[in-house]
């Protein structure tokens, strides 16, 4: 790496050689990537690769690192020998004595991969990414574009879903439940975010160096709406940055052999409606998928008041789809191991690949990228008349919307242009909503505590 120079504002320019990973790009490539205007790939660019420069960073404000770094700029340059990727008044945190830490050059090469692979080469492929099928061979050719499809393995690789915003008891059950999968081999997948989402992959970090074990997998998955406001954690070793919000969820359970989910908010709620949603399908009947939800004593009432919701709107029914264990990270971890011996068990009966879940079947309606205007929030039918499943789809893009309200930047300038998003449905559905929401908010899980009073981006119809 060739340092350019240092600033006294706590930035460095520099022009870094990519580590492993990243293919050579051709010059239409390099020139779209460099484009400020017409494909907007730049902004992209810039916008993704400046969270992961701050790898670490404690703020879900999507605008606030733009603004505290308005000189950074990257440009990709290509050169007969490869690419260099020249950084203009980055984060000085990304180095250390003037050259970029390992880690952080591999997540900003994941970056540019990915952006690179989704905005020209995707296109090429020829999928119908109107249809079903087409959408999910969209989310398989990514995830192989970025080598993290790993054939050959033991079906290991647990999904932890939970919130950037949680207690510092809630932060350490999670590393104590990391701890005992690790212990016993499973490797860790996550929003790569901070909280529920660093947590996991600490304590496995530490249980595989006891365990002697190598090559250990900590996957972070997110999108670019997500990414700009929940940096990416330092111990994620392999980053993908999917399209949109559906894309990366269906990578998480394409490829995730079974999901905890520790105490969040909207959009831990989000991911939860997601998962049962596809699982009440009829079509997806007797496919195994261990789903547990776990948090210390103090986090109880939280699962208690979950487990309400789901039943009251989903029917009783969607219980026999999770269990709930409390306070008790060993239990949860053999839980997990027992679910995970099923699902191998399932993949050889059907020969279906341990690496990517063919066989589930994901509706449309799960897959199509949901935009959360105002006019969309209103349209949505919460009514329980309809299908278990579809209920589900809707009820998920109520908690996109507010999340999108929450820490996106195209849905926080809609809320301040507009005001909050309207939600409206049946009286007892909306009432159980409603007070679900204000106990997020009363628990500090909308948004990281230490900034300005969290104000609602969003008004549930309930009389």
């Amino acid at each position: 790496m060739q340092t350019l120079g240092a600033s006294k504002s706590a930035t460095v320019s520099a022009r870094i050689s990519p580590v492993g990973g990243l293919d050579i790009l051709s010059r239409n490539e390099v020139v779209r990537l460099r484009g400020a205007s017409g494909s907007g790939l730049h902004a992209l660019l810039r916008r993704c690769a400046l969270a992961v420069l701050t790898s670490g960073n404690v703020s879900d404000d999507p605008r606030a690192i733009l603004e505290q770094y308005p000189d950074f700029d990257i440009q990709v340059l290509q050169q007969d020998r490869g690419i260099k990727i020249e950084l203009t008044h980055a984060p000085a945190q990304a180095f250390v004595d003037g050259q970029i830490i390992r880690g952080i050059n591999e997540l900003l090469v994941a970056v540019v991969r990915d952006i690179v692979y989704v905005s020209t080469q995707l296109e090429q492929v020829g999928l119908d990414l109107d249809g079903s099928a087409g959408l999910t061979q969209g989310v398989f050719e990514i995830l192989r574009n970025a080598r993290i499809l790993k054939p050959h393995i033991d079906p290991n690789l647990v999904v932890c879903w939970g919130g950037h915003s949680i207690s510092r008891d809630e932060y350490d059950y999670t590393k104590l439940v990391g701890y005992q999968l690790g212990l016993r081999g499973l490797d860790i997948c996550t929003g790569c975010g901070p909280g529920a989402m660093k947590g996991p992959m600490k304590g496995a970090t530490i249980a595989h160096a006891k365990q002697r074990r190598r090559n250990n997998r900590y996957i972070g998955i997110t999108e670019p709406g997500i990414i700009a406001a929940e940096s990416p954690n330092p111990i994620v070793n392999h980053l993908v940055i999917m399209p949109d919000i559906e894309k990366r969820l269906e990578a998480f359970v394409r490829m995730g052999h079974g999901i905890l989910v520790f105490p969040g908010g909207v959009g831990t709620a989000e991911e939860i409606l997601y998962l049962l949603g596809i699982l009440l399908h009829p079509d997806n009947a007797g496919i195994p998928f261990p789903l547990i939800f776990t948090g210390p004593r103090e986090s109880a009432a939280y699962f208690e008041q979950i487990d309400r919701f789901l039943r009251l709107s989903l029917g009783d029914e969607v219980a026999q789809h999770y269990q709930i264990i409390v306070d008790d990270p060993a239990a949860v971890a053999r839980a997990m191991i027992k679910g995970v011996d099923k699902v191998r068990n399932n993949r050889l009966d059907t020969k279906d690949a341990f690496f990517f879940n063919w066989a589930l079947q994901i509706p449309l309606e799960f897959q199509l990228p949901f935009r959360p205007t105002h006019v969309a929030m209103r349209a949505l039918q919460i009514h329980r008349e309809r299908p278990r499943h579809e209920l589900a789809a809707d009820l998920r893009r109520v908690f996109s919307g507010i999340v999108a309200g929450n820490v996106k930047e195209e849905g926080v300038l809609a809320i301040e242009q507009h005001g909050p998003f309207e939600i409206d449905g049946d009286m007892d559905i909306m009432r159980a909503l409603d007070k679900l929401l204000q106990a997020f908010v009363g628990q500090h899980r909308m948004k990281l505590p230490g900034g300005t009073a969290y104000v609602p981006c969003y008004r549930v119809v309930t009389a």
